[in-house]
């Protein structure tokens, strides 16, 4: 389909030159390319069609790249990246060497900070005023958060923080009722009260409607509309913390937002412009189903239903059902998500068990120490959260569980190698850290099955307790081998002498794969399921080491802190002279692309593997 105004940029600063009139039809363009390149390659699709008016007037009323935009999370800025010289590379996008899901500095000047968590940007915008006025520069700075990001705290901090500026910093809230999920708590039913009040947004307009061009009428209503919000708005948290509320107004009224950004930007102090949109607007599958579009696989344009319809079970599936069963049978069990239920698999839960069911909203600090509350009360709580986002709760997980030993089970999702969000979303780091606190025990499943037993095991376990398993499909091989859970105790599996691949959780299916390889070429290989990564079994690999000319321990995490320098400790402390080969992610972020290619690239694939074993083996053998 021609993209007659689309066509037209091709630059930053291309979208100024497009005559208002026509500024209608570009928004369509935009949502028609995005549900094209979307459908085929995937992405953050319902966020990025409810921004796009909204994308357009920043770049129409700004100076970019001197004025900065700060995206809270990021997955929205796709529509910034078509008009900022990126449009032609979306057919790359997330892809192995193609552009971001997320604003990156490396691709664009116009991209002023990295962002892919949730609730910063406004600290960050903050930061950027503080570092302007303090080199005496003059450029604008925008934060753009939405309504589910400010259930998180640290926006509170900021805001607190921002409301004792006297100089110019813009928050636009961009508020859709959503985060990935439905937003909860008191901050949503707050800002759904001012969405709701037609009769205050229906005056207003009229109002200014009205006296449109009469410069110093309306100066004079500014001076006294605080207290015409107050009575139409009650609480107006915003303006009582101290900072100018604009709003609420259209997000998808292109001009009058260039207008309120224009009007915010003559401010002297911090200015919330509360924008109100429609997530996944303009196409309907996405406007009916926001949360299915949120991270969406490639679909049909016709209907929106996806190109490939999985049909093996994901982790996710399987954590779902056997949560679901612990519910049936143990009523301490209780589930907590930080707005990710869909995602997590907690949304059959949540449907059994509501009342032992909790959806704390982006705050994943909370959802820690609310489930150290509950195991102090006496229940099972069962965090389930993505391996990226648990980084956040890291004091908590110390201070509030590990400290006072308390049942905290952690089911960390989409643990090692995620893929296409890239650096920000790679869990690739939960081992090591959480292997450093005291009281706190690891384990990681081989296959489907063992995720089952791992959960039973976790909720009957008096302490901390994390159970970390991959994103996608949910290994089925090793059916046969399903011994019971044991604390501290590894799983053996081929026991033939040679090298010993001591491989935990995800890292399994990949050993079997270099068995095969390295057995097929003569090398006798064993294979050992490590189950625990705190503790690990000392004894077992103790008492194998000697058996075993080369240990090559297998990790989906970064080597520093991880499971393979534990072994490679527990070797040296004991005067082991047994080689040891440490697999795992080495000290770097690791960019997006699908997993089969950065394991590669990163050789961690049992190809890579393979031949650094051999390679290794040829070594040791010169050395002789």
């Amino acid at each position: 389909m021609d993209k007659i105004i689309l066509d037209k940029i091709n630059n930053t600063g291309d979208v100024k030159k497009i005559p208002e009139n026509e500024l209608p039809l570009l928004s369509q363009e935009i949502r028609d390319f995005l549900v094209e390149k979307l459908s085929v390659t995937g992405g953050h699709l319902a966020s990025n069609l409810g921004t796009v008016e909204l994308t357009l007037a920043l770049h129409r009323s700004l100076d970019l790249p001197k004025d900065k935009i700060v995206w809270d999370v990021g997955h929205q800025c796709y529509t910034h990246k078509i008009l900022t010289g990126r449009k032609n590379d979306f057919d790359n996008l997330r892809k192995f060497g193609g552009i971001s899901g997320f604003p990156k500095k490396s691709e664009s000047d116009t991209d002023c900070f990295d962002t892919g968590h949730s609730s910063n940007s406004i600290s960050a915008g903050l930061g950027m005023v503080k570092a302007r006025d303090l080199k005496g520069e003059d450029y604008t700075v925008v934060s753009v958060i939405g309504d589910g990001a400010l259930t998180g705290g640290m926006a509170y901090e900021a805001l607190n923080n921002a409301a004792k500026l006297e100089t110019n910093f813009i928050i636009i809230l961009n508020d859709n009722n959503m985060s990935i999920s439905e937003s909860i708590g008191g901050m949503s039913k707050y800002l759904g009260h001012i969405r709701t009040m037609d009769g205050y947004l229906n005056l207003k307009a009229d109002v200014y409607k009205q006296l449109s061009g009469q410069t110093r009428v309306i100066e004079k209503i500014r001076h006294v509309k605080n207290n015409f919000k107050q009575f139409f708005v009650p609480g107006m948290l915003f303006e009582n913390l101290g900072i100018t509320y604009l709003g609420p107004i259209d997000g998808h009224n292109e001009a009058l937002l260039e207008h309120e950004i224009q009007e915010a930007k003559k401010v002297k102090k911090a200015v919330i412009i509360h924008v109100l949109t429609k997530k996944g607007r303009g196409y309907e599958p996405a406007e009916k189903h926001p949360s299915r579009f949120h991270g969406a696989e490639p679909f049909n344009i016709e209907n929106g239903i996806p190109a490939h319809h999985r049909k093996v079970a994901a982790y996710q599936d399987i954590f779902s059902t056997v949560m679901w069963k612990l519910g049936e049978r143990d009523p301490r069990v209780c589930a907590i998500t930080a707005a990710m239920a869909d995602g997590t698999g907690l949304k059959r839960f949540r449907n059994k068990f509501p009342d032992r069911f909790f959806d704390v909203g982006i705050s994943e600090e909370h959802a820690v120490t609310f489930a150290a509350g509950l195991a102090e009360g006496g229940m099972r709580p069962v965090f389930a959260v993505y391996s990226t986002f648990l980084q956040r709760a890291y004091d908590q997980i110390i201070e509030d569980v590990c400290l006072q030993n308390l049942p905290v089970i952690l089911a960390i999702d989409r643990a090692g190698l995620v893929g296409s969000d890239g650096e920000t979303h790679q869990g690739i780091f939960d081992l090591s850290y959480l292997s450093s606190m005291p009281n706190m025990h690891i384990l990681a499943p081989k296959n489907k099955w063992e995720l089952s037993d791992m959960l039973k095991f976790a909720v009957n376990f008096d302490g901390p307790i994390a159970i970390r398993y991959p994103r996608g499909e949910a290994y089925a091989g090793l059916v046969d081998w399903r011994a019971p859970i044991e604390m501290g105790k590894a799983e053996p599996i081929f026991e033939e002498g040679g090298v010993l691949l001591l491989a935990v959780g995800s890292m399994v299916k990949t050993a079997v794969m270099v068995r095969e390889i390295l057995t097929a070429e003569g090398i006798p290989c064993s294979l050992t399921n490590a189950r625990f990564v705190k503790p690990i079994d000392e004894e077992y690999i103790l008492s194998v080491a000697d058996k075993h000319p080369l240990i090559v321990t297998m990790e989906e995490n970064v080597l520093s802190g991880g499971f393979g320098e534990k072994v490679r400790s527990l070797l040296g402390n004991n005067r082991i002279n047994t080689r040891i080969m440490n697999v795992g992610i080495p000290d770097q972020f690791v960019t997006h692309g699908s997993p089969e290619t950065l394991m590669s690239m990163l050789g961690i694939d049992e190809k890579s593997i393979a031949q650094k074993i051999k390679a290794e083996l040829n070594a040791m053998e010169g050395n002789r």
